[in-house]
């Protein structure tokens, strides 16, 4: 009955969305490569990303300074990866410090399509417990999202490369953030990411070993296999569906996918790190879920989880959204002492 209910629940939440776009497919090679002189997409692809995760340290890594501008609590800067919309390159972050100490400070990754002030509560719950937060604007969200779209459609598209582009920004981005906290003295910094928030800060947890700590607050193993079953992607598999199969968009986008680094991290310094999953998510299925979870423990990856029995949407909902926030936040004050 409950799983039910939740279901429901979901499927009318996902139906309030009535700007969903169905766009057309692209593989999109120039957003990973320039000049692909007509290379054969199938064979790029399965090449490429075999070579960014044989290499992935050099994919996430920050190679140049980043000039930061900081406007009261406000601050921007160019991304890292510089994209063809100029009001995506321009980075902008929320920054809520607490005013007594710089022992602890935490970045907060929302999640897709995330509205100005969303976590804006969350980051002053930090606050409250002694740490101090910096809410990121992902790419191609609120004021870096080009006019044109009401949706932030670049981050998940239907364009293999430019999917590809758009996160590994997103992670250099929440590295940048990393870079900025330390720099201003804070002795640990941990993260939290929501939905695809927490694919984003998983690859930046593997990739930015100055990340004492993390919560992964909704968890999948495979990018591909998220948008190909989740209901909130449905607009995007439509089109995926029509070029590749399953198989092939998992190997397409499997360097920004959690699973990769599974083998990876186990081998770095033990973190703390938490997972937190929905029982009845129809846009993150429970499966991948589990799998992830698995996953950590065949690596013999010590971690903390907790399965809540709502799902995706209604985890924002009383009284799921008064839990996963307690997890989160005594989580992260406990191991960020």
């Amino acid at each position: 009955m409950l799983k039910r209910y939740m279901h429901n629940r979901e499927r009318f939440f996902i139906g309030q969305d009535s700007n969903r776009v169905v766009r057309p497919f692209d593989w999109g090679m120039e957003f990973v490569k320039e000049n692909p002189n007509g290379e054969d997409p199938r064979r790029f692809f399965h090449d490429f990303s075999q070579e960014v995760t044989a290499n992935s340290d050099d994919y996430f890594a920050l190679k140049n300074e980043i000039d930061y501008q900081v406007h009261d609590t406000d601050l921007t800067w160019q991304s890292a990866l510089q994209t063809n919309e100029t009001e995506n390159n321009l980075v902008r972050a929320k920054f809520f410090p607490y005013q007594k100490n710089k022992k602890a400070a935490v970045v907060i990754l929302p999640h897709w399509n995330a509205k100005p002030d969303t976590y804006f509560a969350l980051a002053r719950l930090l606050n409250k417990v002694g740490v101090s937060a910096f809410r990121l604007t992902l790419p191609y969200h609120e004021e870096r999202n080009p006019p044109q779209y009401e949706r932030s459609d670049n981050l998940v598209a239907p364009n293999i490369g430019l999917t590809l582009q758009s996160i590994r920004q997103a992670v250099l981005d929440t590295k940048a953030s990393v870079k900025w906290l330390k720099m201003q003295g804070y002795e640990k910094v941990g993260l939290v990411g929501t939905s695809v928030g927490s694919c984003i800060g998983f690859m930046a947890f593997v990739h930015d070993l100055q990340i004492d700590a993390a919560v992964f607050n909704h968890v999948s193993s495979y990018v591909a296999d998220v948008v190909w079953h989740g209901l909130t992607t449905h607009h995007v598999r439509e089109s995926l569906e029509k070029e590749v199969t399953l198989e092939e968009l998992r190997q397409f986008w499997s360097q920004i996918s959690p699973a990769t680094y599974l083998k990876k991290l186990a081998a770095q310094k033990p973190r703390s790190q938490k997972y937190i999953y929905t029982l009845y998510d129809l846009s993150f299925p429970v499966e991948l879920s589990r799998d992830t979870i698995k996953g950590l423990r065949h690596h013999k990856i010590k971690h903390s989880k907790t399965a809540l029995p709502c799902g995706h949407y209604t985890l924002g909902e009383s009284p799921w959204k008064y839990i996963d926030g307690y997890k989160i936040v005594s989580f992260l004050k406990w191991h960020l002492r």
